[in-house]
């Protein structure tokens, strides 16, 4: 059944307003195919742009944002099927090929790296070669040793998957961004079975619902364990402006992960976390509905934005409304507030940011906004990511047309 056939009417007569041309624009697969066809020895991946003319920046493959060029390229090739039209670029265009061979540097991250628990990120191409090539070798072993590797920073007595390395080795830190990387354990469970990873994902996604949530649905960055008791130790931010404040992106990671995990095993307490961190991210958005740095940070001087944390949210709503219509009886309600919220936050978002000269689709990520080394108004390639995602997944609700 598609989605706007159930939603209340007002939404479906909203529907207009999802002609985002940018979207859906010819730009996006002409940007990739320019950015795809750089070529590095050794190889190098972009990861941001700088702040005047939007170049990317190219790094080595051994870090946490390798992963999303490859799987936007797979992602055109999705959308190629859905649209039909150049908003996929030219039809001769191989973005398979082409996202195979950005993958390939990946393989050697599969037994070392220093991503930490962001190898999740880096499966990203993997899992999509293998809804089109279930059968492809290189692929599974990717998936699963990612997964092996993300199993191998579990700590039972903790209950969670350590996120950053420390050198006093009774110092456990868990940030909330490592709830997305959760869903490798799943993909490797489907291919393999093993119950046990589905068991750590709870795990995890337990202790940072208890542990990371407030009562009113905003989130704190990280949280620091006693490795030998497992008590929390400090709740504090890396990213965000303060400790008691609620940093956007790892919100945004928050919504989005706690709607996977209710996907995943229909545990309600899911669902209701996801709808609350959800709540709180709506509800404090200012005015013009450009998603900040940090929702506390003060508004002088000017507090940069973060389309990063806007187009993963919006991913993240997308789906949240996906499950709450998979409900029995569906909750019409609440679909319609999250579909209406990811409107506003893109229409903010390409408003603001779309930036047809720059080799990003968008400007206006904050990567880290700590001074004195600030790194923000800039492109960003997980945020043209999800912006790509994004529209992809309201072509496939039947909430858009490309």
């Amino acid at each position: 059944m598609l989605l706007s056939a159930i939603l209340p009417f007002f939404v479906v007569l909203e529907q207009h307003l999802w002609k985002v041309e940018k979207l859906y624009s010819p730009l996006i697969p002409k940007k990739l195919l320019t950015t795809s066809s750089v070529q590095y020895t050794p190889p190098q991946y972009p990861q941001y742009t700088d702040r005047t003319i939007g170049e990317w920046k190219w790094f080595s493959p051994d870090l946490w944002t390798t992963g999303f060029l490859p799987a936007m390229l797979y992602e055109l090739n999705s959308r190629r099927q859905l649209c039909h039209g150049p908003g996929a670029g030219d039809a001769d265009t191989d973005w398979v090929g082409l996202g195979r061979t950005w993958s390939a540097a990946e393989i050697p991250l599969e037994v070392k790296n220093h991503v930490h628990h962001d190898v999740g990120f880096l499966s990203y191409p993997f899992v999509q070669e293998l809804l089109l090539n279930p059968g492809n070798e290189t692929a599974l072993e990717a998936v699963n040793t990612f997964a092996a590797d993300l199993v191998a920073r579990f700590s039972p007595i903790v209950g969670c998957t350590r996120s950053w390395d420390n050198p006093d080795p009774t110092l456990f830190r868990v940030i909330i961004d490592n709830m997305m990387n959760l869903e490798v354990l799943f993909d490797s469970y489907t291919l393999t079975g093993n119950s046990t990873l589905v068991d750590i994902a709870t795990s995890h996604a337990d202790k940072t619902l208890l542990n990371h949530v407030r009562p009113d649905g905003s989130s704190f960055h990280v949280v620091e364990y006693n490795a030998t008791t497992g008590e929390v130790i400090a709740r504090i931010t890396a990213q965000g402006y303060s400790d008691n404040s609620t940093w956007s992106r790892g919100q945004a990671w928050g919504i989005h992960a706690f709607a996977n995990m209710f996907a995943h095993t229909k545990n309600t307490s899911y669902l209701e976390t996801s709808r609350k961190m959800a709540s709180y991210f709506l509800d404090n958005l200012p005015s013009d509905n450009v998603v900040p740095w940090d929702f506390n940070a003060p508004l002088v001087p000017m507090r940069p934005a973060d389309t990063s944390a806007a187009t993963i949210v919006s991913t993240g709503l997308l789906l949240l409304a996906q499950k709450e219509i998979s409900l029995s009886p569906p909750n019409t309600a609440n679909a319609a507030r999250w579909i209406y919220g990811t409107w506003k936050i893109l229409n903010a978002v390409t408003n603001l940011a779309w930036k047809p000269s720059w080799q990003s689709f968008l400007s206006n990520g904050t990567v880290n906004n700590h001074y004195p080394s600030a790194n923000n108004d800039t492109g960003t390639i997980y945020g043209d990511y999800f912006f790509l995602k994004a529209g992809n997944e309201l072509v496939k609700m039947g909430l858009a047309h490309c």
